[in-house]
């Protein structure tokens, strides 16, 4: 189970709208909408990280693990942000936190784990991380990623 993380230690953070069909039938966003709120976050930090050059028609990573810890559930008329940072790297893979806010609040509502992997689509195979990728990660989070490991 995840912990609920230092929210001081996120620079990325992304409103997302609810909609009214994100709601399911207990009256709370159905558990797999979170996903989708997790993959806007992850887009919006990319793109913040690779200073507006990502290129989404070529893949560079795939996801190998994700972990999900529901804490609260979010309901119609929360106001919700994403939190997203990276919090270590190796040769070939990177890990994202990430947290469901409730804004006004600061009320932790879920905490996501994901493993990305750099990735070879032609080749169908895993490739070291691309120097410019990792140069810009450290640059955004302000640390060396493979020196500093997840302490959250």
């Amino acid at each position: 189970m995840l912990q609920t993380p230092d929210l001081s230690s996120f620079r990325s953070r992304l409103p997302v709208q609810l909609r009214f069909n994100d709601i399911d039938i207990l009256g709370h966003v159905n558990n797999t909408v979170y996903f989708s709120f997790y993959d806007t976050g992850k887009a919006h930090y990319f793109n913040a990280v690779r200073h507006g050059r990502m290129n989404w028609q070529k893949v560079e990573t795939v996801i190998a693990n994700v972990n999900c810890t529901y804490m609260q559930p979010i309901v119609f008329g929360d106001e919700i942000d994403v939190y997203t940072r990276c919090v270590s790297a190796s040769e070939k893979s990177f890990v994202l936190l990430q947290a469901l806010v409730e804004r006004k609040t600061l009320t932790v509502k879920s905490v996501c784990e994901t493993v990305m992997v750099c990735y070879d689509p032609v080749a169908k195979t895993s490739i070291e991380m691309p120097a410019d990728w990792r140069r810009d990660f450290n640059e955004y989070e302000g640390r060396d990623l493979l020196r500093h490991k997840n302490t959250d």
